[in-house]
């Protein structure tokens, strides 16, 4: 920063008489942030980023290049639509530079509150999100019940049937692991008792591959003829109602037109890909 001690203290001391509270704390585990501080750094994260993007975008209108775009999607996303949209952003934006993240709720919602993912495209309940969320509903997603291919309970139709069975479960917030259990319980069914806390995608499926653990996720991600190979649904009855799938931005923050567009274009071949797709 090249300040001396005493300018950087007198800076501090300046600081926090100008947002009358404490920023920072010494102890014997070294200097801390405060909850004011700590507040005060997320905000000032998200007005730095902002100001990047404005530049960029001041860019942009004068013929420049550089665009800049963060995001995070679900694996249900990246497997159905992400080739084909990036295919086509990129012919609009050949040297865009793209970084791509897993649309998990609780790791997503605090790099967008602090301005590093510019959306996501990500399961949730609007209900759920705080207020500095938007929330833009695309399309309902259903769920499967499912295991490796001849499971031992492959012919199962209840979920009594289920009672004892193994799983391995998304319970992260915004989970469709999350949302069973939930479901479970407003139904008085007996929830898992034997389940592997799992938030990788990969993971969970080599499990379902590989052993008898059973899994709850999208029809969509299941039924695909690639990352779907070697799972089978399991068709009990009754299942959860569908979650949303949605673009998760920061409220009152437009979105820069190159990040507007790929936002377009995962919602477009989004409804394209759920045409007459209807509850299993």
């Amino acid at each position: 920063m090249n300040l001396c001690q005493s300018a950087l203290t007198k800076a501090l001391r300046e600081l926090e008489e100008d947002v009358g509270a404490e920023l920072l704390t010494r102890s014997y585990k070294g200097i801390e942030f405060t909850s004011a501080g700590q507040t005060l750094l997320t905000r000032a994260r998200l007005a730095l980023s902002l100001l990047d993007k404005a530049r960029e975008e001041i860019n942009l209108q004068r013929g420049g290049v550089g665009v800049r775009v963060s995001i995070a999607v679900t694996p249900l996303v990246g497997v159905q639509v992400l080739p084909k949209v990036l295919i086509e952003f990129e012919r609009l934006y050949p040297a865009a530079q793209i970084n791509l993240g897993e649309g998990l709720l609780t790791t997503l919602l605090p790099q967008l509150i602090d301005g590093r993912l510019d959306f996501a495209v990500a399961l949730a309940n609007p209900n759920d999100l705080p207020f500095e969320i938007s929330f833009e509903p695309i399309v309902p997603i259903y769920s499967w019940v499912a295991g490796r291919l001849n499971h031992p309970l492959t012919s199962a139709k209840s979920w009594d049937e289920l009672k004892d069975a193994k799983w391995v479960l998304n319970l992260s917030a915004g989970s469709q692991g999350n949302s069973l259990l939930a479901w479970m319980r407003s139904q008085n069914i007996t929830e898992p008792g034997n389940t592997i806390r799992c938030d990788s995608s990969f993971l969970m499926l080599e499990l379902m591959q590989r052993t008898d653990r059973l899994c709850v996720g999208p029809a969509l991600l299941f039924s695909d003829p690639l990352l779907g190979q070697g799972i089978a649904r399991i068709n009990v009855e009754p299942l959860p109602p569908p979650m949303s799938l949605g673009l998760i931005t920061l409220r009152g923050i437009p979105l820069q037109r190159p990040t507007r567009q790929l936002a377009n274009l995962i919602i477009r071949y989004l409804h394209h890909a759920n045409e007459g797709c209807q509850a299993p």
